[in-house]
């Protein structure tokens, strides 16, 4: 019996976890459970727990580790909060678990890890090797990946980054696709119908999906970033429906917050919802007209529903992209521009991230790799 945790902070990396958790459920010989912490349990991000339940996995411990407040002394308060609250968890359980599993970037996910290598657990990453430069995720991401036993990458550029980082002689580094792109394979989206009749927008109307991120690099711009990012929307609210998913809990974050609230109370063509949850979250984006925003999911996903996605600034400088991301700075005018030459077309040349079957391939190494310890 293989003994797996999961660590999940956010509803981010637990959409992308979804498909693997099911086919853990599915195997006799996986007894698995979750570790819940993060904006999971903050009310003000939508207490995204509640979705772990309803689909009855099997949750080993909630642990608090959010502190009020997104500066970046609250920002390094959390995470210096999220090691100690696991460093205690950690030394109850580092022996009730074969691997651990941790995914992409974020400061929590980091610190729950860093917490753990005085017990030296064994740690299995997801989406190593890759590089956002205008985020001080990267450095989390790689903080983590140095850390970890086995590393899942998504493409073959990421395996040969990742081991240019990594000091170990023969990492063991395996190329799986991106695991979110399996949800899109197994999740049947809703109709229209039945879309409005959850969260009351109407997506046979021309729509833009929208979902923007803080800069956490240069950090003082998101002031200016946000009133650009805002009169844009205004101005595209006079054509389209515009749908917007809320930021993260990043460092100056809540400026976009306010300002995106404060917009859908104002503005009858735009919509904020805090969370979407997986299978409303791919049904507008296979619904809408174009993505626009600096969200991972632009680079993995969109390319899946044939979407084009306008990327703004630098968050996701220099990730690997298909030909249907356009970057873009944060300028009123190339971003209207941009938005009505690529709206509503259609992206036909396939996911540069796309494997089939990633789940079962991580199954299987774990059986192989795990039988050898």
């Amino acid at each position: 019996m293989m003994k797996i945790a999961v660590l999940t902070s956010s509803r981010a990396d637990y959409g992308i976890y979804l498909p693997l958790l099911k086919a853990f459920g599915r195997e006799q010989d996986i007894a698995f459970s979750l570790i819940v912490f993060g904006t999971h349990l903050s009310h003000d991000h939508g207490y995204t727990v509640d979705e772990i339940e309803k689909e009855g996995f099997p949750i080993e411990e909630k642990i608090e580790t959010v502190i009020s407040g997104d500066s970046p002394e609250k920002i390094a308060q959390s995470f210096g909060q999220t090691c100690i609250k696991f460093a205690e968890f950690w030394n109850r359980k580092q022996k009730d678990f074969d691997i651990v599993f941790a995914l992409g970037d974020r400061y929590e996910m980091a610190a729950a890890v860093v917490a753990a290598v005085p017990f030296q657990l064994k740690f299995a990453h997801l989406h190593g090797g890759e590089t956002t430069l205008g985020a001080i995720d990267n450095v989390y991401r790689h903080l983590i990946s140095l850390a970890s036993y086995l590393h899942f990458v998504s493409t073959k550029a990421f395996e040969l980054r990742l081991r240019n980082l990594l000091d170990t002689p023969n990492p063991l580094i395996f190329k799986t696709g991106s695991l979110s792109l399996e949800n899109i394979d197994q999740l049947q989206l809703l109709d229209c119908e039945e879309f409005y009749t959850k969260w009351k927008i109407d997506l046979r109307r021309p729509t833009i999906l929208v979902t923007i991120h803080p800069e956490t690099v240069d950090f003082n711009q998101n002031v200016k970033y946000k009133d650009i990012v805002s009169e844009a929307l205004i101005n595209l609210a006079k054509l389209y429906q515009i749908v917007i998913t809320m930021p993260n809990a990043d460092t100056l974050g809540g400026i976009f917050r306010e300002q995106f609230l404060m917009l859908s109370q104002k503005e009858i063509n735009i919509f904020a919802v805090e969370n979407f949850g997986t299978q409303s979250y791919f049904t507008c984006m296979n619904y809408s007209q174009l993505l626009l925003g600096n969200t991972s999911s632009g680079i993995l996903e969109a390319a899946s529903f044939k979407k084009y996605v306008v990327n703004l600034g630098n968050r996701q400088k220099g990730r690997l992209c298909g030909g249907n991301v356009i970057h873009v700075p944060f300028d009123v005018a190339k971003i209207l521009q941009i938005v009505n030459n690529y709206i509503g077309m259609v992206w036909e040349e396939g996911n540069i991230y796309y494997k089939a079957h990633p789940s079962k391939f991580i199954i299987n190494t774990l059986r192989t790799r795990l039988a050898k310890l």
